[in-house]
């Protein structure tokens, strides 16, 4: 019975994914033969992570540990959304992180905001120790990107992708027709105030 335990050679077998965009199951071609780049997305670190929080960094480590299970180098990158991060998904409420500086006494500074995600990443990262999930190659934080966040926004404006409102600047999603692609999204289909509250500045509902 410990035959069932054997490691055996995958190195010819083939490794296949399901497609979103395409909805077929696909095999995998790696961009750089034997090297996977891996990209997850982190936690909002203003508050503990929750057991439904992790379920997505306990995904994102089993594809991880099945590309370096097929022979894979994998260069793998996390963020940490300690900026930026609104408490309703219609794009209004407080920032995430200005509801935990709030909630523990600190008064809204920068030098805050940083203290404020060095409590909670290092928690996520204790938590993501205690449940064996690999470490990332590298983690990044969104404050540390804000001026290239900005240069892209402008980018985006000078290419006529965007529209300004009283409340800010949205992505015009018909101006990029593919939008949607990877969630199966009828743009067509979709109804303002279905899940959020109408914003009447907005072209679409789906505007971000």
């Amino acid at each position: 019975m410990f035959s069932l335990f054997k490691e055996e050679d995958t190195t010819d077998a083939p490794l296949s994914f399901y497609n979103t965009a395409s909805r077929t199951l696909e095999p995998f071609v790696p961009l750089r033969k034997g090297e996977v780049t891996m990209y997850s997305c982190g936690p909002t670190v203003y508050d503990y992570a929750h057991i439904g929080n992790l379920r997505a960094y306990i995904f994102a480590d089993i594809l991880k540990r099945t590309l370096m299970y097929n022979g894979y180098r994998v260069r793998s990158t996390m963020n940490f959304t300690d900026f930026g991060h609104l408490t309703s998904d219609a794009d209004t409420g407080d920032d995430k992180m200005m509801k935990g500086l709030k909630r523990e006494g600190y008064d809204m500074t920068l030098e805050n905001m940083r203290r404020l995600g060095d409590k909670y990443i290092a928690a996520f990262k204790a938590d993501t120790k205690a449940l064996h999930i690999l470490p990332p190659t590298q983690y990044t934080r969104a404050s540390d990107y804000v001026k290239e966040q900005i240069a892209l926004i402008k980018t985006l404006d000078e290419k006529g992708y965007t529209y300004e409102t009283s409340d800010g600047v949205y992505f015009d999603v018909s101006r990029y027709p593919q939008y949607g692609r990877l969630g199966n999204i009828d743009l067509d289909a979709l109804k303002a105030g279905a899940r959020v509250a109408v914003n009447e500045e907005k072209k679409h509902p789906a505007d971000f």
